[in-house]
């Protein structure tokens, strides 16, 4: 299975909706797909960026407190959802006097949790009830929604490797496969998102071109230049066997595979299921995605002539494995 570069379709520039001083970009993740390198860039480069008219808020800012009662959860009270929106708004208006045009707003945990997708064995089943949540309390202000995806097989390798350190256990046969034969895809997660925010573009990125290039992650969500300072740096990559081994008891330590690579813990026939069911997701996406959104293409690419290429992009034929497509990490 071949994938082949896509059109470049960078989002054009936003601009101020009427009555409203600054646009919001709600930057959402998905996690394991380099959404931590993109924030740490952006925490860098915060002063650069405020000059440009371009805010930043992440996680340092959204998880103090600034989003609770915004998203549905078990307690969902209508008085908790004003609270949280007329804390979000006194923010939103700070920035305002600040000079931001432009507000980024980069929290994965808006799509929802990796804990609840491994819980669930399924991508991120609540996005689009927590998206219309969220958009709902910006007011009218989120102008793009920006969504990052990554081959199937390697999303669930970097995550359960992530839960792995973290104590979670190795996930037995049955959920692994479970996992690799579950029906949800991106496709289904981009549709339900667009579902519940009409009238807001809806941008995709593939990790496999925009992992390791925040720079160029930013240049196609705000349409304008990027600062090149602090790009290069990789942050919260999903730790290789030999850190594994380490943070783990003995005994589960000893069920890993020996080496130094990271830990892929897919037999080779769900991994290329998986990949397949990630080429029907692109391919929909390079065909418009049925009006739901825009794939952004690799900005250092030139557009294809009149005669086009032919692209291997049948599923079931794996020819050779397109060397861009990035390991778990």
């Amino acid at each position: 299975m071949t994938i082949v570069p896509f059109p470049t379709t960078p989002p054009r520039r936003a601009t101020r909706s009427r009555g409203k001083a600054m646009d919001v970009i709600l930057h959402i993740g998905a996690h394991r797909c380099a959404t931590t390198s993109f924030q740490h860039y952006m925490r860098r480069n915060a002063e650069v960026l405020l000059r440009q008219g371009i805010g930043f808020w992440g996680p340092h800012r959204t998880r103090s407190g600034m989003f609770h009662g915004i998203a549905p959860g078990r307690i969902s009270a209508s008085k908790r959802r004003r609270r949280g929106a007329g804390r979000l708004a006194e923010a939103l208006s700070s920035s305002t006097r600040r000079g931001v045009k432009r507000l980024v707003v980069s929290d994965e945990n808006m799509l929802g949790t990796m804990r609840r997708n491994m819980a669930e064995a399924q991508l991120y089943p609540a996005a689009g009830e927590r998206m219309a949540h969220f958009v709902q309390a910006f007011e009218g202000s989120v102008t793009d929604v920006i969504l990052n995806i990554r081959a199937l097989d390697h999303y669930w390798a970097s995550s359960l490797g992530y839960g792995l350190k973290r104590g979670r256990g190795i996930p037995s046969p049955v959920a692994l496969e479970w996992i690799a034969s579950g029906e949800r895809s991106w496709r289904d997660v981009i549709t339900d998102i667009a579902s519940a925010i009409p009238g807001t573009r809806l941008w995709v990125l593939p990790f496999e071109i925009f992992a390791g290039r925040p720079d160029a992650q930013l240049a196609a969500v705000t349409g304008g230049p990027a600062p090149g300072e602090h790009c290069r740096q990789w942050c919260n990559a999903t730790p290789r066997l030999p850190e594994l081994r380490a943070a783990m008891p003995p005994d589960l330590a000893a069920a890993l595979p020996r080496g130094d690579a990271r830990w892929n813990p897919f037999f080779p026939a769900q991994a290329a299921h998986m990949r397949a069911v990630y080429a029907d997701d692109l391919m929909w996406l390079a065909t418009g995605a049925d009006g739901l959104a825009r794939l952004v293409g690799d900005p250092d690419k030139k557009p294809a002539g009149q005669t086009l290429p032919r692209p291997e992009l049948t599923r079931g034929r794996r020819n050779d494995q397109n060397r861009r497509l990035a390991r778990a990490g």
